[in-house]
C-alpha cells in the first residue's frame, strides 16, 4: 500500500500530500486534440483558469518544481492539454488546460481551445475534479461564470482557488474570498469552500496539495 492509498484527515492529509508531491512528478505529454489523450487509467485533477491567472506558476509551486509547467508573461501560451504524472508508479495525473478569456488570440484558435477544453471536461471519465483558478485581485469574471455553468451542466465536480493572494491586502482578500465562496454555493457542482493561494509566498499551497490528493481519491 502506498501513502496515497491511506485516507488521512487534517494535518495528516497535508503531510501525506507533501510526501507524495516531494516524490516523482513528471511531464507526460501534451494533447492538442482528444485523440492524443493518454489512456484513462488513472484519476485526473484538472486546472482551469483565465489566461494569465497564474496557473503555471501555481502548478510549479504545488509540485515544488520551478520548471514543471512553463510560465510566460504572454497570456494564452498554453494551447494544449498538458499531463503530469504524480508518484512512481503514478498515483494520479495533473492536467494543465489552456487558459480562457484571452481576447487578443485569433478567433479560430480560441474556438479550438474552447472545444478541446469543453470536450475534455464533459467526456473524461477519469476526471475527478476541476480546479478553477480565480485572480484574487479581480474575483470572478463572466468568463469564469460561463465555465462554472458549463461544469454544473456536465456534472463535473469543481473547486474555486484564488491565486495571487499576496497581491491584495488581507482585508480585501477576505472580502473577495467570501464573495467568491457565496457565489460558489449557488452552483450545484462547486465545492463550497474557496482556497486562497500564492505561488510566491507559498500561502495555501500545503492545503491545495491536500485538496488535490483528496479529489484524486474521490
Amino acid at each position: 500500500m502506498t501513502e496515497a492509498d491511506d485516507a488521512p484527515d487534517g494535518d495528516d492529509a497535508i503531510e501525506a500530500a507533501r510526501k507524495l508531491f516531494a516524490g516523482p512528478v513528471g511531464f507526460m505529454l501534451s494533447a492538442p486534440g482528444l485523440q492524443h489523450l493518454p489512456a484513462p487509467e488513472l484519476p485526473e485533477v484538472a486546472f482551469a483558469g483565465r489566461s494569465n491567472v497564474g496557473k503555471s506558476s501555481l502548478l510549479n509551486a504545488l509540485t515544488g518544481r520551478n520548471g514543471l509547467a512553463r510560465t510566460s508573461n504572454t497570456p494564452g501560451r498554453t494551447q494544449e492539454l498538458n499531463f503530469f504524472a504524480v508518484g512512481e508508479p503514478a498515483v494520479f495525473r495533473l492536467v494543465d488546460m489552456p487558459g480562457y478569456g484571452f481576447a487578443k488570440a485569433p478567433k479560430d484558435m480560441v474556438r479550438r481551445w474552447k472545444h478541446l477544453v469543453n470536450d475534455y471536461l464533459r467526456g473524461r471519465v477519469v476526471l475527478k475534479r476541476c480546479l478553477v483558478l480565480v485572480d484574487a485581485r479581480h474575483g470572478l469574471k463572466d468568463v469564469d461564470r460561463e465555465l462554472m455553468t458549463m461544469l454544473d451542466k456536465a456534472a463535473v465536480s469543481y473547486r474555486l482557488v484564488m491565486t495571487k493572494a499576496d497581491k491584495v491586502k488581507p482585508t480585501e482578500l477576505a472580502r473577495v474570498q467570501e464573495a467568491t465562496a457565496a457565489e460558489a454555493r449557488k452552483h450545484v457542482a462547486a465545492h463550497p469552500e474557496v482556497l486562497a493561494t500564492s505561488s510566491e509566498t507559498g500561502e495555501g499551497i500545503a492545503e491545495l496539495r491536500a485538496a488535490v490528493l483528496e479529489a484524486a481519491r474521490g
